[in-house]
C-alpha cells in the first residue's frame, strides 16, 4: 500500500485556531498544494476568549486561525455553519442524553459537519480535499481504494472518532499529521519553527460547546431543570435520589449521593439510566461486565463486510482494544466480546479495526452483561 497521491491538489484546511490544524495546513501548502484555510463558526454567540483548554470555536480560535493563515501565507476565510452544527451536533447530543444515551459529540462533528456539510461545500467549490489536523492515515491501496488507518504514533491516534467517514469522504480526505512519528511537544516545537503564534496554546479536551464544562448544568438548562427521581438497586429498592438521570452515564461511580454504603460496603456505580421513569439504577461493579451488543446505523470506511468477522474493537475515544467477533444482520450490528468489558453504554460508538485498518463505526443500541444475561439501553 501506498499513500495517498501526492499530485497538488486545490485542498481547504480546517482550521480550528489551535496548534494541530495549523501545522496540518502548512504541511499541506509545502507539499506544494493550493491550499485555502478556512474557519468554522460553531457558534451563534462565541465568546471572545477560552478559558484554558475548555472549550475552542471562540473569537479568539478564529482570531488565531487567521493569523496562521497569514504567516502560511494562504487566503483565509470564516465560514457560519452554526445553524446546521446547533442542530446536527448539539440538540442531538442533548437529545441523546435524554432519552439516557450517551452520545459522543466530536464523532458526529466528523459525520455531520466537517466531512459533510463542509467537504459538501468544499467540493462544490471545486476545491480537490479537506484537511484537518487529526491523527489518522489515509492510505490508497493497489486497487484505487482508500482505507482509513490509525496514526503512525497510537498515543496521539484519532481514528475512532473518524470511523463515520465513508470511502467517499476519505478520497477527499487529508490527514497531514497522521503518518508521523512525533511527539505533541515536536508538533509544538515545529509550530514554533514555523513562526506560528499558537505553537503553546493548550489543546481544548472538552466538549466544545459547553466551554466551562458543567455537562449538566448544559443540560438542565436544555431539558427544563432538575428533575428528582429516584436512585435504585438492582433490587429497585430505593437508595438515593437525583435531580436528573441525564446527569448520569453507565459505570458512573462519583457523584452519587448515596446515603449510606451497599450491604457489602464496596461502591455502587450506575448500570442503567431509565429516561421514561427517571431512575438511575445501581449495582457492584461486577454487574457492569458486558459480554455483546447490538448497534445501529452502522458506516463503513470501504465495503460492508459480509458475513461473521474477528476484529478488535475501541469503545471510547481513548479506550483500548479488545478482541470481538461481529456480523452485520438486517442492518444491525452484532457483536460478542471474546473477553467482558466494562464502561459500555448505549449512545456510544462501537469502532472495528482489521489490525491498523478501520472497518468502520455504530452507535450502541443495547447490550448485554455477563451476570443478568439481559439487554439494558
Amino acid at each position: 500500500m501506498t499513500q495517498t497521491s501526492q499530485r497538488p491538489l486545490r485542498v481547504l484546511a480546517a482550521m480550528s485556531g489551535g496548534v494541530d490544524s495549523a501545522v496540518a495546513a502548512a504541511r499541506a501548502a509545502e507539499a506544494g498544494h493550493d491550499v485555502t484555510g478556512v474557519h468554522l463558526a460553531l457558534s451563534a454567540n462565541p465568546q471572545s476568549f477560552r478559558t484554558g483548554a475548555r472549550g475552542c470555536c471562540t473569537i479568539e480560535d478564529s482570531r488565531d486561525a487567521r493569523r496562521a493563515a497569514d504567516v502560511i501565507g494562504i487566503p483565509f476565510y470564516v465560514w457560519d455553519l452554526a445553524e446546521r452544527f446547533r442542530e446536527d451536533v448539539v440538540e442531538d447530543f442533548v437529545a441523546e442524553y435524554e432519552a439516557g444515551r450517551t452520545p459522543n459529540p466530536c464523532l458526529r462533528c466528523n459525520e455531520k459537519i466537517k466531512f459533510a456539510a463542509l467537504l459538501d461545500k468544499a467540493l462544490a467549490l471545486g476545491f480537490d480535499a479537506v484537511c484537518t489536523g487529526h491523527y489518522a492515515t489515509v492510505v490508497l491501496t493497489e486497487d484505487g481504494t482508500r482505507e482509513l488507518h490509525r496514526a503512525s504514533d497510537m498515543a496521539k491516534d484519532q481514528s475512532y472518532v473518524l470511523g463515520v467517514l465513508d470511502e467517499k469522504q476519505l478520497a477527499h480526505a487529508m490527514f497531514p499529521l497522521g503518518d508521523t512519528l512525533t511527539t505533541k511537544d515536536e508538533i509544538r516545537a515545529e509550530a514554533e519553527r514555523r513562526g506560528l503564534a499558537v505553537a503553546k496554546k493548550p489543546d481544548s479536551h472538552d466538549i466544545c460547546f459547553i466551554a466551562d464544562g458543567d455537562t449538566q448544568g448544559f443540560l438542565a438548562n436544555r431539558l427544563g431543570g432538575p428533575a428528582e427521581g429516584d436512585i435504585v438497586d438492582e433490587a429497585g429498592t430505593k437508595v438515593g435520589t437525583h435531580e436528573g438521570a441525564f446527569g448520569f452515564t453507565i459505570g458512573q461511580r462519583k457523584g452519587l449521593r448515596i446515603g449510606h454504603p451497599a450491604p457489602d460496603g464496596k461502591p455502587r456505580y450506575v448500570l442503567d439510566i431509565s429516561p421514561v421513569n427517571n431512575t438511575v439504577t445501581v449495582g457492584p461493579v461486577e454487574a457492569l461486565d458486558v459480554t455483546a451488543l447490538t448497534a445501529i446505523r452502522p458506516r463503513w470506511c470501504g465495503t460492508a463486510p459480509s458475513g461473521p468477522g474477528t476484529y478488535t474493537a475501541q469503545l471510547r475515544a481513548h479506550g483500548g482494544e479488545t478482541e470481538v467477533t461481529a456480523e452485520l444482520v438486517d442492518g444491525t450490528l452484532n457483536v460478542s466480546f471474546t473477553e467482558p468489558v466494562r464502561g459500555v453504554a448505549p449512545g456510544q460508538a462501537v469502532v472495528l479495526y482489521d489490525g491498523t485498518r478501520v472497518v468502520g463505526s455504530a452507535t450502541i443500541a443495547t447490550t448485554v452483561r455477563r451476570e443478568t444475561a439481559a439487554a439494558s439501553g
